[in-house]
């Protein structure tokens, strides 16, 4: 199925811009690829980084975009519609891990029930993401103070993040807040940083040991990986309660947000400043299709098929989609 009027064809030197997660980066690739042998003459230009960050380029700098992709597609509603788009689609998932390699310390010794111990060790070096930026990071400290439930462990949290950050944790009515607006790290145990493609390369050099990652990025740039406990990873509905026992309080322009704990669902749109709002619409069509559910599969972050549909779906999307609201 082709979307009406979009073929490419006589549309010579077009460039579409894409702002997308960067933890997509990998998959987009692929799925630009495609696009690109589709549509002669059209060039799509990947502009990948954190999150919110990307949507900040549409509605604080005027930025035109053809298509946006955010990891939380949360982010989408509350931060875009209405003004800057007026639907979305969800379209994939995707689950927490610490990701490491052969030459990380206690490599050998890591598990699924000693992680944090490790990370805890003398000379050991980790990293997440900026909270303020970038939903792997504000979903990182999630993680951990989740596993103080998990584990049965109620210093973790101040082990591993309170006592090398400026980011604290409060408890009430059985509700944790991680206060991450200061988010500043002491860069000799723990190390945060803007973006999470920023800690892959610090792993990959040696200069960090371990780093917080999405399994999908961990899988893209071949790095070993524990995987965490379905009801701490963020990964399964059936743990959504579970995950909404915690959220991370980060900034937001000149005030603050809070980020409740919920299953990692990632979200696209185009939004309404689009240069090209049909190449932009045929570019999600490739990517809620079978050719982007075949590649998000491949680079091991599960399409959600059909994918979600909310607020004025196009018409020429609604076979492709389970239209919600």
């Amino acid at each position: 199925m082709k979307l009406h009027g979009v073929s490419g064809r006589g549309a010579e030197d077009i460039r579409i811009t894409v702002f997308c997660a960067g933890s997509l980066t990998g998959p987009f690739e692929k799925v630009k690829a495609a696009f690109e042998v589709e549509h002669p003459g059209v060039t799509v230009v990947l502009e990948p980084g954190g999150s919110v960050e990307i949507i900040r380029r549409v509605t604080g700098s005027g930025r035109p975009a053809d298509l946006l992709a955010s990891a939380d597609y949360a982010l989408i509603p509350e931060m875009m519609v209405p003004e800057h788009a007026d639907w979305y689609l969800t379209f994939a998932k995707n689950r927490m891990v610490l990701t490491y390699t052969n030459e990380s310390r206690y490599a050998d010794e890591i598990t699924a029930g000693n992680w944090y111990d490790v990370l805890a060790r003398d000379g050991v070096r980790w990293g997440f993401s900026d909270p303020n930026s970038d939903p792997c990071g504000y979903r990182t400290p999630m993680v951990i103070q989740l596993a103080e439930g998990y584990y049965g462990n109620d210093q973790i949290f101040e082990d591993l993040v309170v006592a090398h950050s400026n980011i604290t944790v409060t408890e009430e009515n059985g509700t944790s807040t991680v206060h991450a607006t200061d988010s500043g790290s002491d860069d000799t145990t723990l190390f945060i940083r803007l973006k999470a493609d920023d800690l892959v390369r610090m792993v990959r050099s040696g200069d960090l040991d371990y780093a917080w990652e999405y399994r999908s990025v961990a899988v893209q740039n071949d790095l070993l990986f524990i995987e965490l406990p379905e009801e701490i990873d963020l990964s399964a509905v059936e743990f959504a309660e579970n995950y909404a026992t915690v959220q991370t309080e980060a900034k937001k322009g000149d005030g603050t947000t809070l980020y409740a704990g919920a299953p990692i669902v990632y979200g696209v749109t185009v939004p309404k400043n689009a240069e090209h709002p049909d190449l932009g619409l045929a570019f999600v069509e490739m990517l809620v299709g079978a050719t982007g559910q075949e590649i998000l599969t491949a680079d091991g972050q599960p399409p959600i098929m059909p994918a979600g549909g909310y607020g004025s779906v196009p018409a020429g999307l609604e076979p492709l989609v389970a239209v919600k609201a």
